[in-house]
């Protein structure tokens, strides 16, 4: 084998965080980078996704909007998913989300954690907290293998 192709084996190719930047890079396009996600952090079964809260992302009583938190769950979760199923097409069957706290402006995190896998669904639970840790929504979800 040569030099070349032994870096672009099939080790090489399943790896998908060697592929994270780009994939970061190919979302800013689409409704990840419309909302604003950035990744704070990945590995396999973990991912934390900031957004820093801008006024679009307020509804009328000036605290950030119900929908843009779901958004933020379902884009974090969707990331461990695309994570642990590399190369694998997934969608969102389910997102339950509990809003316990309202924020406005500021920087906000969601946490997402895998909690459980089957042959073909992946089950999640993700948290959003504001800077000052207070913990905004919670939420879970569930994702399936699309063949």
């Amino acid at each position: 084998m040569h030099e070349k192709e032994a870096e672009t084996g099939p080790e090489r190719r399943s790896d998908p965080f060697a592929e994270l930047e780009a994939l970061a890079e190919a979302a800013k396009p689409t409704f990840w980078g419309y909302l604003g996600c950035e990744l704070a952090h990945a590995e396999r079964g973990k991912a934390i996704v900031s957004l820093q809260v801008r006024p679009e992302h307020l509804n009328l009583a000036r605290i950030v909007h119900g929908g843009v938190l779901a958004s933020l769950l379902d884009n974090a979760m969707g990331l461990v998913v695309i994570l642990d199923c590399p190369g694998e097409k997934t969608v969102t069957t389910q997102l339950n989300v509990h809003y316990l706290q309202s924020a406005g402006l500021g920087e906000i995190r969601c946490e997402a954690l895998l909690i459980h896998k089957s042959r073909r669904t992946l089950t999640m639970q993700g948290r959003i907290v504001d800077n000052k840790g207070e913990l905004l929504a919670w939420g879970s979800g569930t994702f399936r293998r699309v063949t």
